[in-house]
């Protein structure tokens, strides 16, 4: 779409107001409003000023000014604002050079599909995120000096069976028995369905969406495939939907790897496969029916998983979802249909167009700009330096005796251990100029002092009932 096709479709749906929105660098959406009248073809070019020193890991108060320029063919229509509202999602250049920000996740994503064409390799990387998620409703917490405490609840909560919730219908799934029960046990089919016919008329397609193996509302929709560039885009798109449908049906949504104890957490494994010319490079003869070339790709990312993790699981609630023995995809070994490995390779069709791999480590916790584009560079690292992946493993990992089980690497057991590997293996992103010095050195310390050392310092409800007596 064209900047002219922008206003013509403005003034078609009637807009009166365009927000105009980018992501900071943690991952949050953020956005600003203007008038439509303030929205011109030039406006594509010129952008629209902001101060960059309130946006999150970004700018120092004393070289605040950035703008936002938007991208023409991001234009949607909002589904939720009073007022109709044309949606742009804009690019962060600096104002005196104009050159592109180098801590903006989308140029990021940008430069990774561009260093995919450079490399000969190929011409489109396509990503299929399956974002879980909980449906909860009712959420509070706090921390404080003298007390911290969360407590959530749902309808769905095998914890409310004894409720007297006048009357109690009961119908609430146990711990890990919630794949797919019809209603009444599922209670949140209209709603779920409401998110993905929201989503279907913004233009992103679903391919499905069901109830997750969790108590208390776990669901999951899926996204069909699309390049990196566009499934970014659409993950916020994403989360931004689900949030607000939930909020008007009285409930909430949150991505958060481990809201619950002793239940299963949010993962979002994520697809990737590489096209040339229209044809599916990781289709072949090896096994599962892949080829070399994807074979090394999963041999990169098991060499780099250990920094991955950093970017795919960037939370400290990351790491209580990735723990070994707890059914967590944190062994780095491949497999065909084996659910236990960190990578796997679907077998549902037997069409070369379906050949991908599934990369299972990663949780919806993350910057998709900058996760889908870490995972590119692994793969491509993987093929360009022939990383041989090693033999397939098809045991089920949690059933090995100790001593084949020491033999498997696994994923880091926090952020920390995650962003010490990171600041350890961190040249195959800096390829192309991809990810910088910078956004690295920025992205680690801001982990480790704004999420990492507070976590640290607290102490944790738990302990209370450890050790208070001792």
């Amino acid at each position: 779409m064209t900047p002219e096709k922008v206003l013509a479709m403005a003034k078609e749906q009637g807009a009166k107001v365009v927000d105009i929105r980018f992501m900071d660098f943690p991952g949050i959406w953020q956005h600003f409003s203007v008038p439509v009248s303030e929205l011109e073809v030039s406006s594509f070019d010129d952008g629209f000023g902001f101060d960059g020193s309130s946006i999150r890991g970004w700018q120092p108060i004393n070289a605040s000014d950035m703008l936002v320029v938007p991208d023409a063919t991001t234009a949607k229509m909002d589904p939720f604002f009073k007022e109709p509202t044309l949606v742009l999602i804009g690019n962060i250049v600096d104002p005196l050079t104009r050159e592109s920000y180098t801590r903006d996740p989308r140029h990021i994503a940008q430069k990774a599909e561009a260093y995919l064409k450079s490399t000969g390799i190929g011409d489109t990387v396509f990503i299929g995120p399956e974002a879980e998620f909980f449906i909860f409703d009712d959420v509070r917490f706090d921390s404080a000096a003298n007390g911290a405490f969360y407590e959530l609840d749902s309808v769905e909560g095998t914890w409310n069976t004894g409720r007297d919730e006048g009357p109690n219908l009961a119908y609430k799934p146990r711990h890990k028995e919630g794949y797919f029960p019809v209603p009444p046990t599922d209670k949140f089919q209209d709603l779920r369905s409401d998110m993905m016919l929201t989503l279907e008329k913004l233009g992103i397609d679903v391919e499905c969406q069901h109830h997750e193996v969790a108590t208390a509302g776990q669901a999951e929709i899926d996204m069909r495939f699309k390049p990196l560039m566009q499934m970014s885009d659409q993950l916020v798109w994403f989360k931004y939907v689900l949030k607000n449908v939930a909020t008007q049906y009285g409930h909430t949504v949150t991505f958060m790897p481990k809201p619950l104890f002793e239940d299963n957490g949010t993962g979002m494994h994520t697809h990737v496969s590489i096209w040339k010319d229209d044809a599916p490079l990781f289709a072949g003869d090896k096994y599962a029916g892949v080829s070399q070339e994807a074979l090394y790709a999963i041999g990169g990312i098991l060499k780099h998983c250990k920094a991955l993790c950093a970017i795919t699981n960037p939370t400290t609630n990351s790491y209580k979802r990735l723990v070994p023995g707890f059914e967590a995809p944190v062994n780095l070994a491949y497999s065909s249909r084996n659910r236990s490995a960190a990578i796997r390779i679907p077998m549902y069709s037997s069409s070369p167009k379906a050949k991908r791999i599934e990369f299972r480590t990663p949780d919806p916790s993350c910057n998709g700009y900058m996760a889908f584009s870490a995972i590119l560079m692994a793969v491509l690292d993987g093929i360009e330096n022939k990383i041989d992946p090693g033999d397939p493993l098809d045991k089920n990992i949690y059933d090995l005796p100790p001593e084949e089980l020491a033999e498997i690497e696994s994923a880091p057991g926090s952020l920390d251990e995650a962003l010490a590997a990171l600041t350890e293996d961190h040249e195959f992103l800096l390829k192309g100029d991809v990810f910088t010095k910078d956004v690295i050195d920025m992205w680690i310390d801001y982990k480790m002092e704004n999420e990492v050392n507070p976590v640290k310092l607290r102490p944790h409800p738990h302990e209370f009932f450890l050790y208070y007596d001792i």
